[in-house]
């Protein structure tokens, strides 16, 4: 049940549209770069969704589906399981992190960008949350 009592509409996130201006470098950012497995083809049209573990990337030419281009500069978040292997892994495949490491106290999180501008960010839970990080 909702907070008013109501039952809950929404069930869940299913994807999140990642915008581009140039589709091809995109799916391989995606799928090379960032190693994320391609599990739909959007036919001839420039769009492709690539799997997180929990929350699908739908990388699309938003142009070419009348849709505006503008970056998203609000981060997404995707998890990883050890944060040092992890950044050093894309930092050799090429990703250019635009932070240093943020400890938040529970967490370690640090951003970098996709080639179209896009924030991304990797981020490992070490520490379950508490009151005081949910403050």
């Amino acid at each position: 049940m909702g907070a008013t009592g109501q039952q809950n509409v929404i069930t869940g996130t299913d994807f999140v549209v990642v915008p581009t201006r140039d589709f091809d470098r995109a799916v391989e950012f995606y799928g090379t770069v960032l190693g994320l497995p391609c599990s739909a083809r959007y036919g001839n049209m420039p769009g492709a969704e690539f799997e997180t573990g929990s929350l699908t990337l739908a990388v699309m030419a938003t142009e070419k589906f009348g849709m505006g281009f503008t970056a998203n500069r609000n981060p997404i978040a995707l998890q990883v399981d050890d944060y040092q292997a992890a950044r050093a892994e894309l930092e050799s495949r090429g990703v250019i992190f635009t932070s240093d490491t943020i400890d938040s106290g529970v967490c370690h999180m640090a951003a970098f960008e996709d080639p179209d501008g896009n924030v991304l960010m990797i981020h490992h839970r070490y520490a379950p949350r508490t009151a005081e990080s949910d403050a």
